[in-house]
């Protein structure tokens, strides 16, 4: 132990070691929180995207699970969330992932009714440039709004781009490609949705999500 490098290595695996540790305690003694924290957020996005005149049902407890990579952007399973009304499917909120944004996946859920009207859209995760791509947060810019009351009339309808592409939704300066990637995955999950909308219906509730 005279020997000062293996001392000071000793000290420094020691060192790790112990905050390893430490941050391990804090992740479990927090993840609850964190879960029920994250649940919460989701609720009031949910309520955000189907209005609560048009349901009346918890949407948080009648959640399936939806796989359909081209679809939805991944091959996990994408939670959908059935609004229904005197027990009748209205609405859904589906969570998708556009795969090509500027840096990487960006995360979002889009509510459409029966009639394949789009309700709202909002962004769930992302890690686009702030300042440029970071648009797509409400808190940043009204930009998701505008696809409120959107109708896809059909696979390929030009409306549904940017319109440096032909389409209707606003570029950002300096940030094509993460509106880009944004509207083609709401484009995906709207159509999808259209074209099996009752067999997502008939599927089992089988998310793990829980509202308090």
């Amino acid at each position: 132990m005279n020997n000062p490098m293996i001392k000071n290595g000793l000290l420094l695996a020691l060192f790790a070691l112990l905050c390893t540790g430490l941050v391990a305690v804090v992740n479990q003694q927090t993840f609850d929180k964190i879960k029920l924290q994250q649940q919460k957020e989701l609720m009031g996005i949910l309520h955000q995207l189907i209005p609560e005149e048009i349901h009346d049902n918890e949407l948080t407890a009648q959640c399936t699970l939806l796989q359909n990579k081209e679809a939805l952007g991944t091959e996990d399973a994408m939670p959908a969330y059935i609004a229904t009304a005197a027990g009748k499917p209205v609405a859904i909120a589906m969570e998708a992932i556009a795969p090509d944004g500027y840096n990487g996946n960006i995360k979002l859920i889009v509510g459409i009714n029966t009639q394949g009207e789009v309700l709202g859209v909002r962004t769930l995760a992302h890690q686009e440039t702030p300042g440029l791509g970071d648009k797509i947060e409400l808190r940043k810019s009204d930009w998701v709004t505008k696809f409120v009351g959107k109708v896809l009339k059909s696979e390929d309808d030009k409306q549904w781009q940017v319109q440096k592409d032909g389409g209707d939704f606003d570029q950002f300066t300096g940030a094509t490609i993460t509106p880009r990637a944004y509207v083609k995955a709401v484009k995906r999950a709207v159509w999808y949705f259209t074209q099996h909308q009752a067999e997502i219906f008939s599927q089992p509730l089988n998310c793990e999500a829980k509202h308090d």
